[in-house]
């Protein structure tokens, strides 16, 4: 049994044309199944809840990577195969999971190719797109071995697993990238500005890790897929084969 989980802004009428496409391509697979628009993302875990009870045994994203990474944070403990239909734009992850966007995607659906993928784990809590952190004093601890702060007492940290992060500066562009049985951080320590300068950064630093822990004297902000709480101390680490997903042959990793 399929369920299809629809993000709330696929309500607008430019998307009535593709849904329609969409559904009529699955009802011709054979795949079709009850459709469910969320209203709030927060509302995705107990739904599913009650969809499992009732036999549901494939669980399909339909939207971009906002949908994706704010509904599987919740709903990332249920063992059942869950698949993405990206549609409109923002749809990074999309291409990192082989994935075409829009009607295609039905056809990677149809074909079922599942792998089971790693998801990130911050303070008791699942994130699978990004995490941030805004520039502050932060000190890191990372795979029990190594140690990083910045001599200035700033320093932004972005940690990827499927949703990749790109950073154009000083002539150079960086990219971080989810890796297989890794999350990957990437850090840039500020640069303190003058009186009539502003804040620089230094070169960014791009690593992969299994665990990683921040500490601050002060209380700092912590960005996951939707949701901003304010911590003095995060845990970060890898939560392997936590997802069954299908996936395009296509695929980044």
């Amino acid at each position: 049994m399929y369920v299809y989980l629809y993000d709330n802004f696929l309500k607008h009428k430019r998307y009535e044309t593709i849904l329609k496409a969409i559904e009529t391509r699955l009802t011709d697979y054979g795949i079709a199944g009850k459709i469910v628009r969320l209203q709030q993302y927060s509302s995705a875990d107990l739904l599913l809840q009650d969809e499992v009870r009732k036999g549901a045994k494939t669980v399909v994203i339909v939207g971009n990577d906002t949908t994706f990474g704010h509904i599987l944070s919740y709903v990332a403990s249920h063992t059942v195969t869950f698949a993405f239909i990206p549609i409109g734009t923002d749809n990074t992850i999309a291409e990192v999971l082989g994935i075409p966007v829009g009607i295609e995607a039905c056809d990677i659906l149809a074909r079922r190719r599942r792998l089971r993928l790693d998801v990130g784990w911050v303070n008791n809590r699942y994130f699978v797109s990004q995490l941030h952190i805004p520039p502050s004093p932060i000190a890191i601890q990372y795979d029990e071995r190594f140690n990083v702060s910045s001599t200035s007492g700033k320093m932004e940290l972005v940690v990827c697993n499927l949703q990749p992060f790109f950073w154009t500066g000083k002539g150079r562009r960086y990219v971080a990238h989810p890796q297989d049985n890794k999350l990957e951080a990437f850090l840039r320590p500020v640069v303190p500005g003058g009186w009539f300068k502003k804040e620089d950064f230094e070169e960014p630093s791009i690593f992969p890790f299994e665990e990683m822990v921040v500490t601050s004297k002060k209380p700092f902000v912590v960005e996951a897929d939707g949701k901003t709480t304010k911590e003095v101390k995060v845990t970060i680490r890898l939560a392997k084969s936590r997802i069954d997903m299908v996936v395009g042959k296509e695929r980044k990793f």
